[in-house]
């Protein structure tokens, strides 16, 4: 691996924010893997967070979980708070990106954002809330642009498999490729699965607010992307998918709102036609659907009045079949869950003008665990790429989704390094 560079003389490469969270921890651990990599002290970081104590705790649990027990003395804590503006700044200053793991981002996450645009660091979420990063994109643009920084969200589990994943079918298919399909399958192991409730706290306030999300995006005043090729089909809220063979949901994340933002700038800027992208989620069999449906219903009923929100809230794991937990799962189901993203494109050998597609792809994104595991890759691996590719980034600072940031650089061969695989079928 090349050697990093720093771009200033600050302190740390890397600053992971939030770090004694449920999936920060999770995140100083691949941090730690992922600097031994290269030559030795390449990589300089340190973790942050409002409580001392607790960071010390996770950089022991880290220690004792990759046998290194150097972690607890040679990486620094700095104590910051997300209600303390000077602390943020001061932590800021001294990091050349900042790892933002405090969700849900729409109550915590824009004094970060702030604080890095205003002091130089650049910023990776993992967020999948479209108000939050939409409304990052329109408030701090300019001003990252004009410091040279790079804000880059939804660098997670949403949505690099799903961003890349339509940039990557894109670069294999020889011709024009017009619309891509995606299906996403997790599957867990033995022990079974389970999803720590920030995720869930975050579905809850973004369906709660989806009316303000409506009246944000007509403030960016665009205008519809052109269809090239013919037009993709919509499917119905509930289907059986012959490509998953079980049946299918479009997808409820932010993946279809980031993917279309990339193709925007990859249109903009490069003046590359835009993809045209349907983002669906297998559900498996028909008693999976029963407790679907009947969840689904509960959630949309309760989710409109506030004692209905504080319940939700309240009780995850009853409103969720234990889908989502206080606890998060167990590091015994991670271990054994996994994840899949089959994508399905179609494009035109010649010119698109021609009648209907005349090709074909098939591409696969496969990875570890989704939320814990997956996550913590994609984001590491997206700072590196920032770290180690300044010149293959977009030309100026600004507020970015991945695909944006990353379609010219390596990040793709990255991961594929790590764990997350993406292959032509």
């Amino acid at each position: 691996m090349a050697k990093v560079e720093t771009s200033t003389s600050r302190p740390y490469h890397i600053i992971i924010f939030g770090a004694s969270g449920f999936t920060g921890q999770f995140v100083v651990e691949e941090v730690a893997r992922t600097s031994s990599e290269g030559p030795k002290g390449t990589l300089k970081w340190a973790v942050a967070g409002r409580s001392r104590p607790k960071l010390e705790k996770v950089l022991e649990q880290a220690a004792a979980a990759l046998s290194k027990p150097e972690l607890r003395t040679e990486v620094d804590i700095i104590v910051a708070d997300v209600g303390e503006p000077d602390s943020l700044a001061a932590m800021c200053k001294q990091g050349v990106i900042v790892l933002n793991c405090v969700g849900p981002y729409r109550f915590w996450g824009e004094p970060v954002v702030k604080a890095c645009v205003e002091n130089g660091a650049h910023h990776i979420d993992i967020c999948g809330e479209p108000q939050f990063l939409e409304s990052m994109q329109l408030n701090y643009n300019s001003q990252a642009d004009e410091k040279g920084v790079y804000v880059v969200g939804s660098c997670g589990f949403d949505s690099i498999p799903a961003d890349m994943g339509v940039i990557f079918t894109r670069d294999q298919f020889k011709g024009k490729l017009t619309a891509v399909e995606s299906f996403l399958t997790a599957s867990s192991g033995p022990e079974g699965g389970s999803i720590h409730d920030g995720t869930w706290q975050s579905a809850i306030y973004g369906f709660a607010d989806s009316g303000k999300l409506r009246s944000l995006r007509r403030k960016f005043g665009y205008k519809p992307l052109p269809v090239v090729g013919s037009k993709i089909k919509r499917r119905s809220a509930l289907f059986y998918s012959d490509e998953v063979q079980q049946y299918a949901v479009p997808f409820m994340g932010a993946d279809p709102s980031v993917v279309k933002r990339s193709q925007r700038f990859l249109l903009e800027e490069h003046q590359e036609d835009p993809v045209q992208y349907g983002a669906y989620a297998g559900v498996g069999g028909v008693g999976n659907i029963i407790k679907m449906l009947f969840a689904g219903m509960m959630f949309m009923f309760f989710v409109k009045f506030n004692w209905g929100r504080n319940l939700l809230i309240k009780f995850p794991e009853f409103f969720s079949f234990g889908f989502f937990t206080k606890q998060g799962p167990t590091r015994k189901q991670m271990e054994g869950a996994s994840f899949q993203f089959a994508f399905y494109g179609e494009g035109y050998t010649e010119d698109p003008s021609q009648g209907r597609p005349n090709a074909k792809i098939r591409t696969l994104v496969q990875g570890p665990e989704a939320g814990y595991v997956a996550t913590p890759i994609t984001m590491v691996q997206s700072a590196m790429t920032i770290l180690n590719e300044p010149n293959a980034l977009p030309k100026k600072g600004g507020v970015y989704t991945p695909g944006a940031a990353f379609a010219k650089t390596t990040l793709i061969n990255r991961l594929n390094k790590h764990g997350i695989q993406f292959s032509v079928i």
